[in-house]
Formats: C-alpha cells, sequence, structure tokens
C-alpha cells in the first residue's frame, strides 16, 4: 500500500514490536470506520493492545462535532483498547469514549508523540489516521524512524 494508504510496518524497539498501520493521507467518517474496523480484524501479538491514534477530519461542516463524537461506537465496535486523539475536533471524540479506552487528548499531533511512544508494548497494533492537515503523517515518520535510528531496532515494511 501507498504511503499513507494502509501501509503496514512491523517496528522492532526498545521494548518490543508494535505493528503500525499507516492511515495518515486523509479521513472522513467512512474511511474513518473502515480503517477502525480493519484495526478491529488486526490481532494483536502476545500481551498487545490495538490503539488507535486519531487526528481531526477536516472540512467537515456544521456537524463536525458530532461527527467527530459519533466515531465513538466505530471504536468500541472495533476492540480498540487505547485511543490517542488530536486536534481540536477530536476533543468531542474524547469526551464521548469510556473512560477505559482514552490515551488522552492533545491540541496537536505532534504533542501526543512522547506519551505515545511511552504507552507502547510489545505485540500493540497501532494504527494512525486523520485529514493530512491534522498532521498525523509526521507522527509516523517519527515512529519508523525510532525504529531505524536505535541500534538494537529495525524496520520492516510489509503484510501483518
Amino acid at each position: 500500500a501507498p504511503k499513507g494508504r494502509g501501509r503496514r510496518h512491523h517496528i522492532e524497539l526498545p521494548m518490543g514490536t508494535i505493528t503500525l498501520i499507516d492511515e495518515s493521507y486523509n479521513a472522513n467518517p467512512t474511511s474513518m470506520r473502515s480503517a477502525l474496523a480493519n484495526l478491529g480484524q488486526t490481532v494483536p501479538l502476545g500481551r498487545g493492545r490495538r490503539i488507535a491514534v486519531l487526528g481531526d477530519m477536516l472540512e467537515l461542516g456544521p456537524d463536525e462535532k458530532a461527527l467527530h463524537a459519533g466515531l465513538s461506537d466505530a471504536i468500541d465496535e472495533s476492540g480498540v483498547d487505547l485511543a490517542f486523539l488530536a486536534g481540536p475536533l477530536m476533543a468531542a471524540l474524547a469526551d464521548a469514549l469510556p473512560v477505559r479506552i482514552r490515551g488522552g487528548h492533545w491540541k496537536r499531533a505532534a504533542d501526543l508523540q512522547g506519551p505515545l511512544i511511552e504507552a507502547l508494548r510489545d505485540g500493540d497494533v497501532v494504527m494512525v489516521k486523520g485529514s493530512f492537515g491534522s498532521r498525523m503523517g509526521p507522527l509516523v515518520d517519527a515512529l519508523t524512524e525510532r525504529g531505524q535510528s536505535d541500534d538494537r531496532a529495525r524496520v520492516v515494511a510489509g503484510g501483518a
């Protein structure tokens, strides 16, 4: 798959190996639900979890907050264990999620990078998605580069 459109990476980090699903190119309610369903079909390894890292869906019009909050059911149905959210519109989803799923909400995608990396554990499946303007792509780059730059880590692109 092309960058930002479902490409999978297996990233070896000091804490273990994660699967990263890069859906960072664009987002709307339909594609977000589809990506969450795909995450739900991906089985984490060992004690791994399903982690959704979501940025704002932009240019949705006057119902934008309701459309963000409305993703709560898709997150629940997909078996997401933790949701890390970025952007002012994702605040509506953060409020709609059960407390047990809330990984946190940040104003910008760059702000969630550290907390996300600290939360990762061996076997996790992490899906990153948001509109291009929400700047989720650099977060994907940071995760893959982190694997490449560590002597104990490497990144392998490919299928699950």
